[in-house]
């Protein structure tokens, strides 16, 4: 479960065989949500809202990066780094 990127208490994870619609998991204290790359909305879990924020504007600003990390994490390829939220 490679971590792509960690801002503000949050950490962003992508994990290897993972299907279905292409997402990312946050993650911030106990609070866990996968996230829909494409419509940026919670598929799964809860996250604050202040947090969820953060999340969406990171997101937005790295779209196309977390599609390619997605298309690699399904192919079970080595992802890196994306920047975080600053």
């Amino acid at each position: 479960m490679p971590e792509i990127s960690r801002f503000f208490g949050i950490v962003i994870r992508m994990f290897f065989r993972e299907h279905g619609v292409p997402h990312f998991h946050a993650e911030y204290g106990e609070h866990k949500a996968s996230i829909s790359i494409e419509t940026l909305t919670i598929l799964e879990g809860h996250l604050p809202s202040r947090a969820y924020g953060l999340v969406v504007e990171w997101a937005s600003l790295h779209h196309v990066e977390l599609k390619e990390a997605y298309s690699k994490v399904s192919k079970h390829q080595p992802v890196g780094k994306i920047a975080p939220l600053e």
